[in-house]
């Protein structure tokens, strides 16, 4: 008899470990609350034709062959590599900071060892590094940290620097030479035709059973299930028995320019000092669509809303290894995924880490089945 698991919740966690079940000839039953799949990844065509994503820009890059090659079977790639500038008193300067932007910014003509030498002359030292603050401020030193960093940080996370946890900021280099791409890594590219496409491939297979608008507490017939993923916040999983965990949230201000090519330089600007905003990102420089008009999002952070982003500080993070303690517990289950695993993963870091839980659960029930 064909084993049968629940999982909830649609994104790339959820529809990663659905596929890896189904191929191996496990029935899924694959639920998620919004009535539309690929989570947060989610892109549609807007009312005026232009392919946006509605929660805000997901800029796939991976150094990870494994990664790459499982979400080739689902779709063509268009190459992209993702630029963003930084807006500092009106003025647009490469982000991360690189040579260009300290020449730039301060009137100079350094070349990489200059470079060098003036980071090492104005950098903090710090030690040990703590903190998201400890973090840039041992780099790049004050000026650039107020300038590029410490406003947008309150922002982004309703927090100083001084109390996110160090890796928040070690996601963003610093470099010396002119290298003014966002990431670095060995494959960077967009699905050819977008991302919900190929979530859509991704989750054709006979044994995928898929409902939307379901809501996995509302479910009472969960003995029925052989095993469970779950992908949603841990927390909520155990009904916030020991209180909530904070997470931050996005509202998304999207907006169409009739007969405007194109509206900025790059396809994300950062405005780390002004308006309510973080940023705008322009989606035809992600797509390569050609259109009369453009499409634009602007994005405020906000305390209340979905969770987008766990908030990593020492005290969060004692507060979920409470919860660790009860999902041990939990042998039917695994919980799988950002909000899941409280932990601040890039895209290709959930399909990795999905990857490898589908085959421990295929291992388990397999172990099951024997005895």
């Amino acid at each position: 008899m064909n084993k049968i698991s629940l999982i909830t919740g649609a994104g790339f966690a959820g529809s990663t470990i659905a596929r890896g079940l189904a191929d191996a000839g496990h029935m899924v039953h694959l639920i998620d609350k919004r009535p539309h799949i690929a989570g947060n990844a989610y892109d549609e065509v807007d009312a005026n034709g232009v392919l946006i994503h509605r929660y805000g820009p997901h800029i796939f890059h991976t150094n990870s062959d494994k990664v790459c090659q499982f979400l080739s079977r689902f779709t063509e790639w268009r190459s992209y590599e993702h630029r963003v500038l930084g807006v500092v008193a009106g003025r647009h300067y490469p982000f991360p900071i690189n040579r260009d932007t300290l020449n730039q910014l301060y009137g100079l003509d350094l070349d990489e060892t200059g470079a060098s030498a003036f980071f090492e002359s104005v950098r903090e030292p710090r030690h040990p590094i703590c903190t998201s603050e400890d973090v840039v401020l041992n780099s790049v030193g004050r000026d650039l940290y107020e300038k590029f960093f410490l406003h947008y940080t309150r922002k982004q996370w309703g927090l100083d620097p001084s109390q996110l946890k160090a890796g928040v900021a070690a996601r963003i280099p610093v470099r010396t030479n002119t290298d003014d791409r966002y990431f670095t890594d060995t494959f960077q590219a967009m699905p050819l035709h977008g991302y919900t496409k190929m979530f859509e491939r991704m989750l054709d297979h006979p044994n995928i059973n898929v409902q939307l608008g379901i809501d996995f507490s509302e479910l009472t017939d969960l003995g029925r299930y052989d095993h469970i993923v779950y992908t949603g916040p841990i927390d909520a999983y155990f009904k916030h028995c020991y209180g909530p965990l904070p997470y931050r949230s996005l509202r998304f201000e999207h907006q169409h320019l009739a007969d405007v090519q194109q509206f900025q330089q790059a396809g994300t600007v950062n405005y780390p000092n002004d308006h309510a905003y973080t940023r705008i990102t322009e989606f035809k420089h992600l797509t390569g669509q050609e259109h009369t008009g453009t499409s634009i999002v602007r994005e405020y952070p906000e305390a209340e809303g979905d969770p987008y982003y766990p908030i990593p500080s020492d005290t969060n993070e004692a507060l979920f290894k409470r919860y660790c303690e009860l999902a041990e517990k939990e042998s039917k289950v695994t919980f799988v995924g950002r909000l899941a695993e409280y932990r601040y993963y890039n895209m290709d870091q959930v399909i990795g880490a999905a990857l490898a839980s589908a085959q421990k659960i295929l291992d388990s029930l397999s172990t099951i089945r024997r005895t």
